[in-house]
Protein backbone atom coordinates (compact mmCIF):
# COMPACT_ATOMS: atom_id res chain seq x y z
CA UNK A 1 0.00 0.00 0.00
CA UNK A 2 1.43 3.50 -1.06
CA UNK A 3 1.57 5.39 2.35
CA UNK A 4 2.85 8.74 0.47
CA UNK A 5 0.79 11.57 0.53
CA UNK A 6 -1.50 12.73 -2.21
CA UNK A 7 -0.83 16.30 -1.69
CA UNK A 8 2.65 18.40 -2.10
CA UNK A 9 4.95 18.83 0.59
CA UNK A 10 6.30 21.73 -1.27
CA UNK A 11 3.05 23.56 -1.67
CA UNK A 12 2.42 23.07 1.77
CA UNK A 13 5.70 24.47 3.15
CA UNK A 14 5.32 27.52 0.37
CA UNK A 15 2.01 28.39 1.94
CA UNK A 16 3.28 27.94 5.26
CA UNK A 17 5.70 30.59 4.58
CA UNK A 18 3.68 32.65 2.69
CA UNK A 19 1.61 32.91 5.93
CA UNK A 20 4.30 33.86 8.44
CA UNK A 21 5.38 36.15 6.20
CA UNK A 22 2.07 37.76 6.20
CA UNK A 23 1.62 37.76 10.07
CA UNK A 24 5.31 39.28 10.19
CA UNK A 25 4.08 42.24 8.09
CA UNK A 26 0.55 42.57 10.23
CA UNK A 27 2.65 42.88 12.84
CA UNK A 28 4.69 45.21 11.71
CA UNK A 29 7.99 43.68 12.16
CA UNK A 30 11.55 43.58 10.05
CA UNK A 31 12.70 40.34 10.13
CA UNK A 32 15.86 42.03 12.10
CA UNK A 33 12.91 42.74 14.75
CA UNK A 34 11.60 39.53 14.82
CA UNK A 35 14.75 37.63 15.14
CA UNK A 36 15.73 39.41 17.86
CA UNK A 37 12.47 38.97 19.52
CA UNK A 38 13.00 35.18 19.26
CA UNK A 39 16.81 34.74 19.90
CA UNK A 40 17.54 33.69 16.12
CA UNK A 41 19.71 35.03 13.63
CA UNK A 42 17.97 37.14 11.12
CA UNK A 43 18.70 34.71 8.12
CA UNK A 44 17.09 31.97 9.90
CA UNK A 45 14.04 34.49 9.48
CA UNK A 46 14.34 34.66 6.23
CA UNK A 47 14.94 31.09 5.17
CA UNK A 48 11.63 30.51 6.97
CA UNK A 49 9.70 33.05 4.92
CA UNK A 50 11.11 31.81 1.61
CA UNK A 51 10.62 28.47 2.36
CA UNK A 52 14.06 27.61 2.01
CA UNK A 53 14.13 25.10 5.50
CA UNK A 54 11.96 21.84 5.07
CA UNK A 55 12.05 21.23 8.56
CA UNK A 56 10.66 24.21 10.77
CA UNK A 57 10.29 22.91 13.87
CA UNK A 58 7.34 22.25 16.13
CA UNK A 59 9.37 24.80 18.62
CA UNK A 60 10.24 27.39 16.33
CA UNK A 61 6.65 27.61 14.79
CA UNK A 62 5.26 28.09 18.39
CA UNK A 63 7.56 30.66 18.82
CA UNK A 64 7.32 32.56 16.18
CA UNK A 65 3.26 33.01 16.97
CA UNK A 66 4.50 33.85 20.57
CA UNK A 67 6.22 36.80 18.48
CA UNK A 68 3.12 37.15 16.38
CA UNK A 69 0.65 37.36 19.12
CA UNK A 70 -1.67 34.61 17.43
CA UNK A 71 -3.25 32.78 20.52
CA UNK A 72 -6.42 31.09 18.07
CA UNK A 73 -5.68 27.75 18.60
CA UNK A 74 -7.04 26.87 15.55
CA UNK A 75 -5.06 29.19 13.89
CA UNK A 76 -2.33 27.44 15.23
CA UNK A 77 -3.28 23.96 14.94
CA UNK A 78 -3.58 24.84 11.33
CA UNK A 79 -0.33 26.08 10.98
CA UNK A 80 1.35 23.87 12.80
CA UNK A 81 -0.50 20.81 10.19
CA UNK A 82 1.17 22.59 7.73
CA UNK A 83 4.40 22.10 8.80
CA UNK A 84 4.05 18.58 9.69
CA UNK A 85 2.89 17.86 6.15
CA UNK A 86 5.65 20.24 4.75
CA UNK A 87 8.09 17.10 5.79
CA UNK A 88 6.42 14.42 4.60
CA UNK A 89 8.18 12.73 0.85
CA UNK A 90 6.08 12.45 -1.81
CA UNK A 91 6.07 9.24 -4.05
CA UNK A 92 8.37 11.04 -6.26
CA UNK A 93 11.09 10.56 -3.55
CA UNK A 94 11.86 6.89 -4.19
CA UNK A 95 12.14 8.14 -7.66
CA UNK A 96 15.29 10.96 -7.94
CA UNK A 97 17.20 9.23 -9.66
CA UNK A 98 14.44 9.75 -12.79
CA UNK A 99 13.66 12.93 -11.57
CA UNK A 100 15.61 16.06 -11.65
CA UNK A 101 12.73 18.66 -10.90
CA UNK A 102 10.00 19.18 -8.70
CA UNK A 103 7.51 18.78 -11.36
CA UNK A 104 5.74 16.00 -9.42
CA UNK A 105 5.68 17.63 -6.64
CA UNK A 106 3.61 20.84 -7.88
CA UNK A 107 1.89 18.45 -10.14
CA UNK A 108 0.19 16.49 -7.24
CA UNK A 109 -1.70 19.46 -5.64
CA UNK A 110 -2.71 21.43 -8.67
CA UNK A 111 -5.79 21.76 -9.72
CA UNK A 112 -5.36 22.95 -12.99
CA UNK A 113 -2.45 22.25 -15.45
CA UNK A 114 -2.01 24.24 -19.26
CA UNK A 115 0.54 22.15 -21.35
CA UNK A 116 2.24 23.29 -24.72
CA UNK A 117 4.04 20.76 -26.51
CA UNK A 118 5.95 21.41 -29.67
CA UNK A 119 7.50 18.42 -30.25
CA UNK A 120 6.45 15.11 -28.36
CA UNK A 121 2.90 14.05 -26.89
CA UNK A 122 2.71 15.73 -22.89
CA UNK A 123 3.77 12.74 -20.10
CA UNK A 124 1.03 12.99 -18.58
CA UNK A 125 -0.49 11.55 -21.75
CA UNK A 126 1.53 9.19 -23.01
CA UNK A 127 1.55 5.14 -23.14
CA UNK A 128 4.25 3.26 -21.88
CA UNK A 129 5.57 2.30 -24.85
CA UNK A 130 5.77 5.62 -26.56
CA UNK A 131 7.27 6.97 -22.96
CA UNK A 132 9.92 4.55 -23.70
CA UNK A 133 10.72 5.62 -27.34
CA UNK A 134 11.20 9.11 -26.17
CA UNK A 135 13.17 8.28 -23.26
CA UNK A 136 15.80 6.51 -25.40
CA UNK A 137 15.62 9.08 -28.09
CA UNK A 138 17.05 6.90 -30.85
CA UNK A 139 20.13 5.71 -28.12
CA UNK A 140 21.49 2.69 -26.40
CA UNK A 141 20.27 3.52 -22.70
CA UNK A 142 20.36 0.79 -20.10
CA UNK A 143 17.53 -1.16 -19.78
CA UNK A 144 17.14 -0.87 -16.09
CA UNK A 145 17.27 3.20 -16.42
CA UNK A 146 14.48 2.89 -19.12
CA UNK A 147 12.41 0.61 -17.16
CA UNK A 148 12.66 3.27 -14.28
CA UNK A 149 12.16 6.56 -15.98
CA UNK A 150 8.79 4.79 -17.68
CA UNK A 151 7.68 3.75 -13.80
CA UNK A 152 8.10 6.83 -12.81
CA UNK A 153 6.42 8.91 -15.80
CA UNK A 154 3.33 6.30 -15.36
CA UNK A 155 3.33 7.15 -11.59
CA UNK A 156 2.81 10.73 -12.29
CA UNK A 157 0.03 10.27 -14.86
CA UNK A 158 -1.55 8.60 -11.56
CA UNK A 159 -2.90 12.19 -10.73
CA UNK A 160 -5.50 12.16 -14.06
CA UNK A 161 -7.33 9.06 -12.52
CA UNK A 162 -7.76 10.18 -9.06
CA UNK A 163 -11.44 11.14 -7.57
CA UNK A 164 -10.68 14.99 -8.10
CA UNK A 165 -8.57 15.06 -10.62
CA UNK A 166 -6.81 18.24 -12.10
CA UNK A 167 -8.38 19.77 -15.35
CA UNK A 168 -5.73 19.27 -18.19
CA UNK A 169 -5.36 21.36 -20.92
CA UNK A 170 -3.02 20.57 -23.97
CA UNK A 171 -2.21 22.12 -26.95
CA UNK A 172 0.08 20.28 -28.96
CA UNK A 173 1.91 21.62 -32.27
CA UNK A 174 0.94 19.14 -35.18
CA UNK A 175 4.68 17.94 -35.17
CA UNK A 176 4.13 16.62 -31.97
CA UNK A 177 1.22 14.39 -33.54
CA UNK A 178 2.78 13.74 -37.29
CA UNK A 179 6.28 12.61 -35.72
CA UNK A 180 6.19 9.18 -35.33
CA UNK A 181 8.16 7.98 -32.19
CA UNK A 182 8.36 4.44 -31.42
CA UNK A 183 7.27 2.99 -34.82
CA UNK A 184 3.98 3.28 -36.54
CA UNK A 185 1.84 0.91 -34.64
CA UNK A 186 3.42 2.36 -31.12
CA UNK A 187 2.33 5.94 -32.26
CA UNK A 188 -1.12 4.77 -34.04
CA UNK A 189 -1.79 3.57 -30.83
CA UNK A 190 -0.66 6.88 -29.07
CA UNK A 191 -2.98 8.81 -31.05
CA UNK A 192 -6.05 6.36 -30.00
CA UNK A 193 -4.89 7.20 -26.44
CA UNK A 194 -5.41 10.80 -26.63
CA UNK A 195 -8.62 10.63 -28.77
CA UNK A 196 -9.97 8.48 -25.79
CA UNK A 197 -8.66 11.01 -23.18
CA UNK A 198 -10.32 14.02 -24.82
CA UNK A 199 -13.23 12.53 -24.24
CA UNK A 200 -12.46 12.92 -20.68
CA UNK A 201 -14.47 15.48 -18.59
CA UNK A 202 -11.48 17.38 -17.08
CA UNK A 203 -8.65 16.87 -20.75
CA UNK A 204 -8.88 19.37 -23.46
CA UNK A 205 -6.18 18.73 -26.04
CA UNK A 206 -5.82 21.13 -29.21
CA UNK A 207 -3.48 20.77 -31.92
CA UNK A 208 -1.83 23.98 -33.69
CA UNK A 209 -1.62 22.88 -37.36
CA UNK A 210 1.23 23.56 -39.82
CA UNK A 211 -1.20 25.30 -41.41
CA UNK A 212 -0.85 28.35 -38.55
CA UNK A 213 2.44 29.07 -39.99
CA UNK A 214 4.60 30.99 -37.56
CA UNK A 215 2.77 31.20 -33.77
CA UNK A 216 4.12 31.80 -30.66
CA UNK A 217 5.05 29.11 -29.42
CA UNK A 218 8.06 28.61 -31.59
CA UNK A 219 10.27 28.86 -28.56
CA UNK A 220 9.17 25.09 -26.56
CA UNK A 221 7.35 23.98 -24.61
CA UNK A 222 6.23 24.94 -21.34
CA UNK A 223 3.59 23.78 -18.76
CA UNK A 224 1.45 25.72 -15.94
CA UNK A 225 0.57 25.23 -12.86
CA UNK A 226 -2.25 26.61 -11.08
CA UNK A 227 -3.23 25.49 -7.04
CA UNK A 228 -6.66 25.83 -5.09
CA UNK A 229 -5.38 27.85 -2.30
CA UNK A 230 -4.78 31.89 -2.87
CA UNK A 231 -1.38 31.62 -0.39
CA UNK A 232 -0.20 28.85 -3.51
CA UNK A 233 0.82 30.88 -6.67
CA UNK A 234 1.13 29.33 -9.80
CA UNK A 235 4.12 28.14 -10.91
CA UNK A 236 5.33 27.93 -14.97
CA UNK A 237 8.01 25.27 -15.81
CA UNK A 238 10.04 24.70 -18.91
CA UNK A 239 12.42 22.41 -19.51
CA UNK A 240 16.46 22.38 -21.05
CA UNK A 241 19.06 20.19 -21.43
CA UNK A 242 20.84 20.84 -18.69
CA UNK A 243 18.05 22.07 -16.28
CA UNK A 244 14.18 22.84 -15.66
CA UNK A 245 13.37 25.93 -14.49
CA UNK A 246 10.38 26.35 -11.86
CA UNK A 247 9.36 30.45 -12.53
CA UNK A 248 6.70 31.87 -9.85
CA UNK A 249 7.54 35.67 -10.32
CA UNK A 250 4.52 37.33 -11.23
CA UNK A 251 5.82 39.20 -14.23
CA UNK A 252 6.99 35.72 -15.46
CA UNK A 253 3.98 34.13 -15.18
CA UNK A 254 2.17 36.96 -16.91
CA UNK A 255 4.10 36.35 -19.84
CA UNK A 256 3.42 32.78 -19.77
CA UNK A 257 -0.14 32.49 -19.45
CA UNK A 258 0.04 35.46 -22.55
CA UNK A 259 1.54 32.96 -24.50
CA UNK A 260 -0.97 30.32 -23.61
CA UNK A 261 -3.57 32.40 -24.57
CA UNK A 262 -2.15 33.19 -27.95
CA UNK A 263 -1.45 29.42 -28.75
CA UNK A 264 -4.81 28.83 -28.43
CA UNK A 265 -5.65 31.03 -30.79
CA UNK A 266 -3.81 29.81 -33.24
CA UNK A 267 -5.10 26.07 -32.30
CA UNK A 268 -7.99 24.60 -33.67
CA UNK A 269 -11.12 24.00 -31.36
CA UNK A 270 -11.07 20.44 -29.24
CA UNK A 271 -13.46 18.51 -31.40
CA UNK A 272 -11.57 19.59 -34.57
CA UNK A 273 -8.64 18.93 -32.50
CA UNK A 274 -9.87 15.02 -32.15
CA UNK A 275 -10.92 14.62 -35.73
CA UNK A 276 -7.72 15.94 -36.52
CA UNK A 277 -5.96 13.13 -34.73
CA UNK A 278 -7.85 10.38 -35.72
CA UNK A 279 -7.19 11.94 -39.71
CA UNK A 280 -3.28 11.80 -38.53
CA UNK A 281 -3.97 7.77 -37.08
CA UNK A 282 -5.74 6.66 -40.03
CA UNK A 283 -2.78 8.04 -42.60
CA UNK A 284 0.01 5.54 -40.37
CA UNK A 285 -2.49 2.56 -41.73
Amino acid sequence: MDRHPSYSPTVRRRRLSAELRRMREQCGYTTSEVAERAGWTQSKVTKIELGERRNVTTQDLTTLLDVYGIEDERVREALHRLAREAKERGWWSRYRDVFTDSLPDFESEATTIRSYQCQVIPGLLQLPDYTEAVFKGGQVHDPNVVERAVAARLRRQEILNRYDPPTFWAVLDEAAVRRTIGGPEVMRKQLQHLIHMAARHNITIQVIPNSAGAHIGLLGSFVILDFPEPLDPSIAYAETYTASLLLEAPEELKVFKNVFGHLLGSAMSAAESVAFIEDAMTSME
